[in-house]
């Protein structure tokens, strides 16, 4: 799933990933690291250090080689510490940016970013909800939905 997602993304784009520990955040951002070209095996959780850094092998997402911003924001205790881990830097930049528990930076995202929702469900099952926040995101949930073969529900 998150291969086919990172297949689609451009720099400046944004992923907010929402859901309770363990649900698939980080392996979802394996796959969208992968989708770009990026080693699975380079990504790994940034919950100490708040972001990690992740550049695409030549080949991979486009003619310029992709630069992947991964951000846990699991250990703020408020959004008032996002200037201080070096938010805007990487939000202005040239990096694809996911950024997990996103919930914590609500009022810091920007007004057209992808939100996507990981559930548990029993066993080994997970649900997946993306949400639009604008028309960039409305195309990169559209053409996640068609590169994955899956069918869309409106809600």
């Amino acid at each position: 799933m998150g291969e086919a997602l990172g297949g689609l993304l451009q720099p400046g784009d944004v992923v907010a990933l929402f859901g309770e520990l363990g649900s698939g955040k980080t392996m979802l951002v394996r796959g969208i690291a992968a989708g770009l070209g990026c080693p699975r095996g380079d990504v790994h959780s940034p919950s100490f250090t708040l972001i990690n850094e992740y550049v695409a092998r030549p080949g991979g997402g486009g003619d310029l080689p992709a630069r992947v911003a991964h951000v846990d924001l699991y250990r703020i205790r408020s959004e008032d510490e996002l200037p201080g881990i070096g938010w805007d830097e990487v939000l202005h930049s040239r990096h694809v940016v996911a950024v997990e528990w996103a919930e914590r930076a609500l009022r810091w995202l920007p007004p057209d970013h992808l939100r996507v929702t990981l559930e548990t469900l029993e066993g080994n099952g997970r649900r997946l909800r993306a949400q639009a926040t604008g028309p960039r995101s409305v195309q990169l949930a559209l053409g996640w939905v068609e590169a994955a073969g899956l069918e869309a529900k409106a809600s």
